[in-house]
């Protein structure tokens, strides 16, 4: 396995402006909303909760929005009612597009992929038409530039932390797990002194498949404007970069 095409929405990104900032803030409170809404307002309890605080605190979303947001999924102020989508589509050059969403509005949402697919020359599809081209898998990443190990030291530190597969790309080290392992593999981790930027459930591709520099380029540009679409949360595909 080659590792997986993430498009990354949420996670920290430097030197984001304030717009920016601001959509993911958005984003991120939706994350935490949704968890509470699931499993309560306790992270001893909610790792889901855990996981959507602590990826708050990393893009430096200030404790008050924090709050606000576990009081909305707690039901404690009025407001929207959110829930969680996925869409599934094709991408230029046939790639297969997982979308993750939470919105407080599905209709709406829905006619915004469309549109923006359309636009991109890409299609929804049926429910269960792509996702059995995806493994469900817990994803850890790890900002390499902050590693100052060998990197078969750091494998086999990865490996004895109960990692399924380790994969090293520009400037992340990404480490997959089993789903129900996520928690217990990132805790490891932690206790090896290796730096966390994010931890989440997702899907990764069984296989990629290749496109021409025009389809990437393309395809690209269609992530950037569903990122851009504040009910968006992850993009996944199985599109083998050049």
């Amino acid at each position: 396995m080659s590792g997986h095409s993430h498009f990354s929405t949420i996670k920290h990104k430097k030197a984001a402006t304030d717009a920016k900032r601001s959509k993911i803030f958005s984003k991120v409170s939706r994350l935490i909303s949704m968890a509470v809404k699931e499993k309560g307002p306790s992270v001893e309890t909610n790792s889901k909760l855990k996981l959507a605080i602590e990826q708050a605190k990393k893009a430096n979303m200030p404790s008050d929005n924090i709050e606000r947001a576990v009081k909305k999924g707690s039901g404690d102020t009025e407001g929207e009612i959110l829930e969680e989508v996925v869409f599934e589509a094709y991408g230029p050059g046939g790639i297969a597009i997982i979308i993750e969403g939470i919105t407080d509005n599905k209709n709406r949402t829905l006619g915004d992929i469309k549109q923006i697919l359309a636009k991109n020359n890409g299609k929804l599809v049926a429910e269960g038409a792509i996702k059995w081209m995806f493994e469900r898998k817990g994803i850890l990443e790890i900002d390499s530039s902050a590693l100052s190990e060998e990197k078969e030291e750091i494998e086999m530190k990865t490996i004895e932390a109960g990692a399924e597969d380790v994969f090293w790309k520009e400037d992340l080290l990404e480490i997959n797990t089993k789903p129900e392992n996520l928690e217990e593999v990132k805790n490891n981790l932690e206790k090896e002194n290796l730096p966390i930027s994010s931890a989440f459930l997702g899907w990764i591709a069984k296989e990629e498949i290749s496109t021409g520099e025009k389809e990437e380029e393309s395809n690209q540009k269609l992530f950037e404007e569903l990122d851009e679409n504040d009910s968006v949360q992850e993009i996944y595909s199985n599109i083998k970069l050049l």
